[in-house]
């Protein structure tokens, strides 16, 4: 019996893992979708979607299931906890996707980005997919270092994130009021994507440690 419930435990983490993948590859293929004006590729995240939100229902009903069977407590109850709330992280970053994915498909066939943002968008796009896959890594490796990494890395999606205001602000904008309210929900969806791949992050250093990553002392620092 007490096999069985330590396998659930790791089904649910498996589950975890699962849906940071697939939100991943759903931020990935809508950027290009978006980028290249494809309706195609926009369609298949979208209707991808499904797939997150069945796998958080399901991990969502897994998880009360072993609260109410087993009750558990410490740190099996810090895992139950926190691993319901990662799936309401990933499933929103799930979301997100589909958010860019439906621009394209509004606009279509009509690109939304101008060409002198492509290049923003896209790194904007590459990164939420890195972070991603690396809040994949640390569910799986329950390191607490590497998830202390993604808050820094997040910094490098909230300067590209300025960057786009930048260009909205900027005097010499030709592109009009449609394309900008486009561009500044775009600069959201990433930005918001990133949120959550750091929160996933923070709740992994959690489970581990029982402490809240901004209770956590850096590496080094001294006592006052």
């Amino acid at each position: 019996m007490r096999d069985a419930y330590h396998e659930e435990l790791d089904s649910i983490g498996e589950g975890l893992v699962d849906m940071a993948r697939l939100v991943g590859s759903a931020i990935g293929r809508a950027t290009t979708s978006i980028l290249d004006a494809d309706l195609k590729l926009a369609e298949s995240v979208i209707a991808a979607d499904e797939k997150v939100d069945d796998l958080q229902r399901d991990l969502e009903n897994r998880a009360i299931a072993l609260l109410a069977r087993q009750q558990p407590v410490a740190t099996d109850l810090r895992i139950v906890v926190t691993s319901l709330r990662m799936s309401a992280d990933l499933e929103r970053s799930g979301d997100l996707a589909q958010h860019v994915a439906k621009l394209t498909r509004l606009r279509f066939p009509d690109n939304a980005v101008p060409h002198d943002l492509h290049a923003t968008i896209l790194e904007m796009g590459q990164l939420a997919q890195r972070l991603m896959a690396k809040a994949a890594e640390v569910i799986v490796t329950k390191d607490v270092d590497l998830a202390g990494q993604l808050e820094q890395d997040d910094d490098a999606m909230d300067l590209l994130h300025r960057t786009l205001f930048q260009h909205l602000m900027d005097d010499r904008w030709k592109h009009g009021i449609e394309t900008a309210v486009d561009v500044t929900l775009l600069g959201r969806y990433y930005e918001r994507f990133a949120d959550h791949a750091v929160s996933v992050a923070k709740r992994v250093i959690y489970l581990v440690t029982g402490e809240h990553a901004d209770e956590i002392a850096p590496a080094g620092a001294q006592e006052a």
